[in-house]
């Protein structure tokens, strides 16, 4: 059985590199190949939109593309750190018939913009439901097989449609794809696609951790802070000491300029005024 770790990585955010060096550790551990997109193989025009959209996440398409050569493709969002102990996700999920996805619909109500995609494309009157709520999975985390219609039904041209008017919308399309052709599915264990809406408790426990939004941070714009200070202590051991200290630099730099764009403030006044907070990694 052929199996691939698929992620888009472009640009030298220094939480990329790091996620790809826990990518990697963890692919040679399970017997996958670690696939990187660093272009974009799918053109979407984004222009105006009604909510925050970003071309690459038409990127997920190519999901598509691999499953014609392997068995089995997880793919993960380049804010995830696969921890050291992580459990082999091909074993733990392994129906090839089946879409294994996280349902952040149990803790998030999706309902507002399930009903935009239906009234955009065409109603889905039985959406399915888990403990009440709409089901609605989130896509950092997607583990699925050639035997699954799911990458074979969903279509560029879609996308285009939805991208200026649809929150989320390639997670969006997705989640209807599932429901409005009956794709078969199971609920992921959370270990596997760990974010913050669970609350901060135990988090570095879990298999994968997802940094979207805030990143277990107070502030978005601390993610990345926040990415690299946990992976320096949980790889501390594993990767070499330069390299995390490497990593540390980077991603202060990376900070200082985005307050420094935020606020227009000189980067060594910055660095002068932040140089002792304990936020520093």
């Amino acid at each position: 059985m052929k199996k691939a770790i698929f992620t888009l990585a472009i640009g030298d955010n220094p939480m990329y590199k790091a996620a790809l060096n826990s990518f990697k550790l963890y692919a040679d551990r399970v017997g996958a190949d670690l696939i990187v997109s660093d272009h974009l193989h799918y053109k979407i025009d984004i222009c105006k939109p009604k909510y925050d959209a970003n071309p690459a996440w038409s990127e997920k398409l190519y999901i598509g593309e691999l499953l014609k050569e392997y068995d089995r493709v997880l793919y993960l969002d380049a804010d995830f750190i696969i921890t050291p102990s992580a459990r082999d996700i091909f074993e733990v999920c392994p129906d090839p018939d089946t879409v294994y996805m996280f349902n952040e619909g149990l803790y998030r109500d999706r309902t507002p913009v399930i009903n935009e995609i239906c009234q955009q494309l065409e109603a889905v009157e039985d959406w399915q439901q888990s403990e009440g709520k709409l089901t609605y999975f989130n896509m950092g985390m997607l583990l699925v097989s050639k035997q699954s219609p799911l990458f074979n039904l969903m279509k560029l041209s879609d996308l285009q449609s939805l991208c200026n008017s649809i929150k989320f919308y390639e997670q969006t399309y997705t989640n209807y794809i599932i429901q409005k052709h009956k794709i078969k599915y199971v609920e992921a264990d959370p270990c596997f696609n760990r974010m913050d809406l669970l609350g901060s408790e135990d988090y570095q426990k879990a298999d994968f951790i997802h940094y979207a939004g805030r990143g277990f941070s107070p502030k978005s714009r601390q993610r990345e802070i926040k990415y690299i200070a946990d992976y320096c202590q949980i790889f501390a051991d594993i990767v070499d000491s330069n390299e995390l200290e490497s990593l540390k630099s980077s991603v202060w730099e990376l900070y200082l300029d985005k307050l420094k764009k935020k606020y227009k403030l000189p980067k060594p006044l910055l660095n002068w005024y932040f140089s002792n907070l304990s936020s520093k990694p």
